[in-house]
């Protein structure tokens, strides 16, 4: 097992975050090893069907090395995400890792597995290889992470929303209980149930907590002594990411209360954010608030807090409006 001792500048210092960056590493273990990644099939047809398009494998190769399946992932590839830093902020950051650290977070991961050859290679001349892991990285996303990603962002974003509401509802004790089978709090520390054997003190500088579509049994830690704090967990409902939405209620709903107002109904059968409504249907931020508005005036759709986050669902009423339009 593993433990993370707090202080209470730990504590107030845990925060969350989104990663692309992390997706994009992780999503190669699902690639490679898709019979332990069953929900992601669909995805894995479609990537791997990039992946041997011969001018995307020679550009992506170096990230191919570096992600073997059951390989723990050196620190600087998986950087502890920053609210509001996409990935182009991500991606500057890992450029901008020092050669030192380069060299310690790839020794790091060495008790797993030895390093692969492009692996062996950025060891040695970390300043000349580090760039094309980075390009590597950039292709991939563009290539098979981008054209997903409102999808992804969309479940990550109501994790978080979530995971906030736990905190603000019980602290950070409830938060940890809650995060994951194989978390325990006790009272100072989080003890981990995982191989890693990890004894480790944040002193003071906090953690991010980054919620992951193919982090897929345990949680994932950033905890070399130079690193910021960080862990990948699995995402709540991962089931859902590719499931079609349901099925339009047709155009008599709209000529009633309008297109716009139709499809945000059609998306409130579960509690969700303002802005993944917006990614969700096309609408401008602002449009989706007066749909919102309006919908909630009219006892159609309920709201509440969740932390920084309102979580929009429909009422028993709009339910009722919305299986009649369904035939239901």
């Amino acid at each position: 097992m593993s433990e993370l001792r707090f202080t209470l500048a730990d504590v107030a210092g845990v925060r969350f975050g989104v990663s692309p960056a992390n997706e994009t590493v992780m999503s190669m273990w699902a690639l490679a090893d898709p019979a332990r990644y069953p929900v992601h099939l669909q995805w894995i047809d479609r990537a791997r069907a990039t992946l041997r398009r011969p001018e995307v494998a020679e550009r992506v190769a170096p990230l191919v090395h570096l992600t073997l399946p059951r390989r723990w992932l050196p620190d600087f590839l998986t950087p502890a995400a920053r609210p509001g830093v996409e990935m182009d902020g991500q991606l500057d950051q890992i450029a901008a890792t020092p050669p030192d650290v380069v060299v310690r977070d790839l020794l790091a991961t060495t008790p797993s597995g030895p390093l692969r050859p492009f692996g062996r290679a950025l060891l040695a001349d970390p300043t000349e290889l580090l760039p094309p892991l980075v390009e590597a990285m950039r292709v991939w996303y563009d290539e098979a992470i981008a054209p997903d990603w409102p999808r992804m962002r969309a479940v990550l974003d109501a994790d978080v929303a979530y995971r906030a509401a736990q905190l603000a509802e019980g602290g950070t004790g409830n938060l940890f209980e809650r995060l994951h089978p194989g978390l325990r709090w006790l009272g100072d520390r989080v003890v981990s149930d995982d191989p890693f054997e990890r004894d480790f003190d944040l002193r003071g500088r906090g953690l991010a907590l980054n919620p992951s579509v193919f982090s897929r049994q345990r949680v994932l830690w950033n905890l070399l002594e130079d690193s910021l704090p960080a862990a990948a967990y699995p995402v709540r409902a991962v089931g859902t990411l590719w499931e079609r939405g349901p099925e339009p209620a047709g155009d008599a709903l709209a000529r009633v209360v309008g297109g716009g107002r139709a499809a945000l109904l059609n998306l409130l059968d579960a509690a969700t954010t303002t802005t993944d409504l917006a990614r969700l249907t096309g609408l401008s931020a602002g449009n989706v608030s007066q749909h919102l508005s309006a919908l909630h005036a009219a006892g159609l759709v309920t709201r509440s807090r969740a932390g920084r986050h309102v979580l929009y669902r429909n009422t028993e009423v709009g339910a009722a409006l919305l299986r009649a339009a369904r035939g239901g």
